[in-house]
């Protein structure tokens, strides 16, 4: 089986203790030699000047690519722009272009009055701007604000028709869920790239959670093994062999690319990368 290119999700810190969880993290898997590393904004753009920060540091001092999330929520067309031009000035000319999630306790995503509606319309205007790679996020399971999985996949290709140029899939519990997708968006006319995002589950409560809040669904027999796991406490192993698996069904049906959300805690996602075959082939330095 061929070695898979990898890539692995960031969020920035919001404390000094997770500060160090987070040099911890790309300290571990560095080493494991990703294409690139993205970093995250919080729910309602909460976290946008420390994504800011640290993805210029990143890219200063540990030698990676680094991609830069960029919402809508809660800024101006002419904010969210200088923002861009502020990673573009870092030397950071990859941006993953979201709507983005709203605030806590808001009743949906509402457009600011100056901002943008869509992230096809982020898309459009980073193109405009110029020298960026654009990458959007796509959903294997239906989006809960999707009338039909049919809409999740024209909008995709609005996304990619708007200038996008790879497609970073929500997470989910079965390699079919992926399959079925990627047919469906070959069916549609979609040839750029549509890359599997792995969740490897280091707490099955907020795993199951944030599954159910993103519509992703569960198999019956997911919830079974990890309640029988916790209650012999072996859910790390659990979650290596499942997640493990689902990587390898992913790679034996042709994919090549993986997407990993880390959490900022690494040991599951680097064990599952050795199981895979991708070992570490480079080493970082000078990251504090």
């Amino acid at each position: 089986m061929t070695r898979p290119d990898i890539s692995f999700e960031f969020f920035p810190p919001r404390n000094i203790e997770a500060t160090f969880r987070l040099w911890d993290t790309v300290q571990a898997l560095s080493p494991l030699g990703p294409r690139f590393v993205s970093v995250t904004y919080g729910a309602g753009g909460t976290t946008r000047e420390l994504t800011r920060d640290v993805v210029a540091t990143l890219h200063k001092n540990s030698g990676l690519k680094v991609a830069a999330h960029l919402t809508c929520v809660d800024a101006t067309r002419e904010e969210t722009l200088a923002i861009a031009r502020q990673f573009k000035d870092a030397g950071v000319n990859d941006i993953v272009a979201l709507r983005g999630d709203p605030p806590k306790g808001a009743n949906g995503f509402t457009p600011h009055p100056e901002g943008f509606n869509s992230s096809i319309e982020l898309i459009e205007a980073l193109r405009e701007a110029g020298d960026f790679t654009i990458r959007v996020g796509a959903y294997p399971d239906k989006h809960p604000e999707a009338p039909s999985a049919t809409a999740d996949v024209e909008y995709l290709k609005r996304k990619f028709d708007a200038g996008a140029s790879e497609a970073l899939t929500q997470f989910f519990f079965e390699a079919e869920s992926f399959f079925r997708f990627r047919d469906e968006c070959e069916k549609a006319g979609i040839d750029k790239p549509i890359v599997p995002g792995i969740l490897p589950i280091e707490n099955w409560k907020g795993a199951r959670r944030f599954a159910e809040a993103t519509g992703t669904k569960i198999p019956a027999w997911v919830i079974e093994a990890f309640e029988k796991a916790e209650r012999d406490d072996r859910q790390d192993l659990l979650a290596t062999a499942m997640c493990t698996e689902l990587c390898n069904e992913l790679l034996e049906g042709g994919v090549d690319k993986l997407h990993f959300y880390t959490l900022n805690r690494p040991e599951l996602t680097r064990d599952v990368c050795y199981a895979l075959g991708v070992t570490p082939d480079n080493k970082l330095e000078n990251v504090a």
